[in-house]
Order: C-alpha cells, then structure tokens, then sequence
C-alpha cells in the first residue's frame, strides 16, 4: 500500500479514527462496515482476480490462517475491535494490489498498529466517508444483533449531529417581479458558476408569463362570442 501524499493523509486518517467509536462488532457487522467503507473508498484492484469486498467466510478463514487476530469472545458472543478491521482492510487492499497472503502476514507481524492505521488511511484515500455517510442500506448487509443494534443507532445520533440545520443553509434572493422571488441556495450551479441575477429573473420572468397565459387561454372569450357572432 504505497502512501498518498501528505496533505491527503489527515483527512483520510480522521474519518479512518471515526470507526473506532462504533467497535467492538459482531463478525457480519465487522464484514458489512469493512466491505462498505472499501466499495465507498473507490479503491479499484490492480489485481482483477481479488475479491474487493471481504464477507464472513474470508475473514474466518484470516483468522484461522493467522492474519487476522481471534476475535474476543467464542461463537456467537464473539466481538472483533477497531484493530481487526484495519487487519481486515489491510489484508483486501494488499490483495487488490496483487500481494500474496505470504506476503500479507509477513508484513502483519512487522507493522505496529499506528503504521498500519497510517497505511490503510493513505490506500483508502480521501475517499472514505465519514461513518455517518457509509452506506449501511440494502437487505443484505443490514447489521442485526447487540453490535448492529449498537451500530445504527451510533450512526442515526452521528447523522443527525452532523446535517446541517436550516439556518446554516445560505441563500441567494434573485427578485423576479411583483410577487415573485427566486432563492438560489449557495452550492447551486447558477451560483458556482457566476449568477447573472438580472438573466436569470428575465428567464422566470418569461416562463412565469407563459406558465399564466396558458392557464387564462380556457377562460378567455373571444370578442366574437361576446356578441354572438361566433357559432
């Protein structure tokens, strides 16, 4: 896993750090969070015959290789920590590189877990999302049990801290005429782009004058049927 540069690291190693607060996991929670946080890195293997996206088969069999720790606790009351799911990371990124698994567990025992924390932030890249913004949906990866329970609602509380309130929302107020006024919310295109208040009124403008007359055009009676003329 060949490190990005410096200035990404920090940001990647902050959302990496937010996933310690939703430990310890259940092995299918530890299989859906690890598989997610990979397919949202936008991490693509060099190696096409890697399987990106590990499940509880594969990680069963890290820990029976050795290349994953054993989890805390036995059968179904067995937990798995933060350290397992950078071992996790760890070894499906260094397959989708083309690394062996001889190769992968050499470099398990000689990595410190702050250098494979490090490692794993720079190969996911400033694509990882913040644990509120994984993607979690989807019948088959839905977490279930304490952990899963645990899971969701760390994520529902973390969401909802984390969106922004109406107030901190910013708006443009581009006045169209009597009675009509157009709000342009800051991120939008037209105001990235360089708003041309005056052409963008004229545009509703004309569409609000077309959108009217076509609702008057039932209700009009010509001059003709006025006087009874018109049969």
């Amino acid at each position: 896993m060949s490190p990005l540069p410096d200035a990404v690291i920090p940001d990647a190693l902050a959302a990496l750090r937010e996933y310690r607060a939703l430990a310890p996991w259940s092995l299918r929670d530890l299989a859906t969070v690890a598989a997610a946080m990979l397919a949202s890195s936008g991490v693509r293997p060099i190696n096409a015959a890697a399987q990106p996206r590990p499940n509880e088969r594969t990680i069963r069999f890290y820990v029976t290789r050795g290349l994953v720790a054993p989890p805390d606790g036995r059968g179904t009351a067995a937990t798995y920590s933060y350290r397992h799911l950078l071992q996790v990371l760890t070894i499906k990124l260094r397959q989708m590189e083309g690394a062996t698994l001889a190769v992968i567990e050499r470099e398990l025992t000689e990595q410190t877990g702050d250098v494979l924390e490090r490692r794993v932030a720079a190969s996911l890249g400033p694509g990882l999302p913040a644990p509120a913004r994984l993607p979690l949906l989807g019948q088959d990866v839905a977490p279930r049990g304490r952990a899963g329970r645990a899971l969701h609602t760390w994520l529902a509380a973390t969401s909802a801290e984390t969106a922004p309130s109406a107030s901190a929302v910013r708006w443009h107020r581009v006045p169209v005429g009597r009675g009509v006024e157009l709000h342009v919310q800051e991120d939008h295109a037209l105001v990235r782009h360089g708003l041309d208040a005056e052409a963008v009124a004229e545009a509703v403008r004309l569409t609000v004058a077309r959108l009217v007359a076509e609702q008057e055009a039932p209700h009009r009676v010509s001059p003709l049927a006025a006087s009874g003329f018109e049969r």
